[in-house]
């Protein structure tokens, strides 16, 4: 692999950390799944076929592996309880902390694929194209995804819709 091959996969790392954390919600997993991710593309390099950005590839990678993660952890029935929701650390001052906090509560009770798009569109800034290739699924369903995601993260942080929705069962 070629030097500059190398720092590119290497710049990647702090994107790919904050969409470990947003989507794992705990940092340790989090390093995990971005370690995970970056000894995957290294040996998997040969086969990118530079068609696309290279973040969005990784991305990609990431995403899939954490699915596959989350596709095992259901086969186990090893659901962690809403309430059991990881502790955002404090910032500097304590409004500043409870705004994040108050953040991370709303973005775990949106759906996995909007938090998903919403993560990788607005934090990450990937194009929708990138963003739709990342997740295999058509632009019109991230713009879609998006849509919603954004509308319901304002109203639960606007306290207009409970983070806890209860569901009618036939």
């Amino acid at each position: 692999m070629r030097a500059e091959d190398e720092a590119a996969i290497l710049a990647c790392i702090p994107s790919l950390r904050r969409y470990a954390r947003g989507l794992a919600g705990d940092p340790q997993r989090a390093d995990d799944l971005v370690q995970d991710t970056l000894e995957r593309a290294w040996s998997r390099y040969s086969r990118w076929q530079r068609r696309g950005e290279l973040r969005a590839w990784m991305f990609g990678i990431m995403h899939n592996h954490f699915v596959d993660g989350l596709r095992a952890s259901r086969r186990q029935a090893e659901l962690t309880p809403v309430d059991e929701l990881p502790e955002v650390p404090v910032r500097a001052t304590q409004s500043d902390g409870l705004e994040v906090r108050d953040l991370d509560r709303c973005l775990r009770a949106l759906p996995p694929e909007q938090r998903e798009v919403l993560l990788l569109v607005c934090v990450e800034e990937l194009s929708y194209q990138d963003t739709a290739q990342v997740l295999d699924v058509p632009i019109g369903t991230v713009m879609s995804r998006l849509s919603r995601a954004r509308e319901r993260l304002g109203a639960l942080l606007q306290g207009r819709e409970s983070a806890t929705r209860l569901h009618r069962v036939k």
